[in-house]
């Protein structure tokens, strides 16, 4: 059973598929163990009555928010352990701020993508650490990456040249974050387009623009503080990005 329950974990890590393992670690049948599959349902484990559906449907609700936690469901202490795949941080624009926010989303964990047809800009001395660099205009990228739930998108650009076709090749596709650079006027222009375009109010107010926390930072290197900022707490879908001091909020999930 041991063996199983490790090809399952080795299973879902190589396939880079969101899943669980949850285990009981208090209570009536503490040891138990059952691994789990986002999309796919349980793959490996024990026969677990105690796995119904209320602890399902708060490990799917763990899973979409990469989170790991112990809860209590009558008499036993059940621990949902998220496995997940690194995120893809595709950003478009190899500018000055890309710089240090590639360098800052691979020490997050993300696999980072950046982009950009200008050659002079996108080069290996600029960015000899990033997971993939493409000189080519966006729709190179999406040729071959297909933007889903673990996927971050960046616009650091607002040439319409790189805009129009980022924002066509992710329109209702289920990605994590857009965010994209530009003025409140800028971004204004763009809520018009998309609105003609056939985007939804909703649709529209999902995206980060302008991009970023509001820390008063200038510099390119604080600048991507704060798009990365933004991106942890729409990975986490908690916190409030106020400040803690003076706060009684706990300051990690327990």
């Amino acid at each position: 059973m041991v063996t199983k329950l490790i090809d399952a974990i080795a299973s879902l890590k190589d396939d880079e598929r969101l899943g669980a393992m949850i285990s009981v670690i208090e209570g009536p049948d503490t040891g138990s163990v059952v691994i789990v599959d986002r999309s796919d349902g349980l793959i490996a484990g024990d026969d677990a009555p105690w796995f119904d559906e209320d602890v399902t449907a708060d490990a799917h609700d763990l899973m979409d928010r990469e989170e790991s936690r112990s809860l209590i469901y009558g008499d036993r202490r059940i621990f949902i352990d998220t496995i997940a795949p690194s995120p893809i941080m595709l950003i478009f624009g190899a500018g000055h701020i890309a710089q240090p926010l590639s360098l800052f989303a691979r020490e997050l964990g993300f696999r980072v993508v950046v982009a950009d047809a200008r050659a002079t800009w996108a080069t290996p001395e600029r960015f000899p650490d990033v997971d993939e660099l493409i000189v080519a205009w966006p729709d190179a990228v999406f040729d071959h990456i297909a933007p889903d739930r673990r996927t971050y998108v960046v616009l650091l650009s607002h040439d319409s040249r790189f805009e129009i076709p980022v924002f066509k090749a992710v329109h209702g596709r289920p990605i994590r974050y857009l965010g994209a650079m530009g003025s409140r006027r800028t971004h204004g222009l763009r809520v018009d387009r998309l609105s003609a375009e056939g985007w939804t109010a909703e649709e529209i107010d999902a995206i980060h623009g302008p991009i970023g926390l509001d820390l008063k930072g200038t510099s390119p290197a604080e600048t991507a503080i704060a798009i990365l900022a933004e991106i942890v707490q729409v990975r986490y879908g908690a916190g409030t990005a106020s400040s803690l001091r003076g706060s009684d909020a706990a300051i990690h999930t327990v």
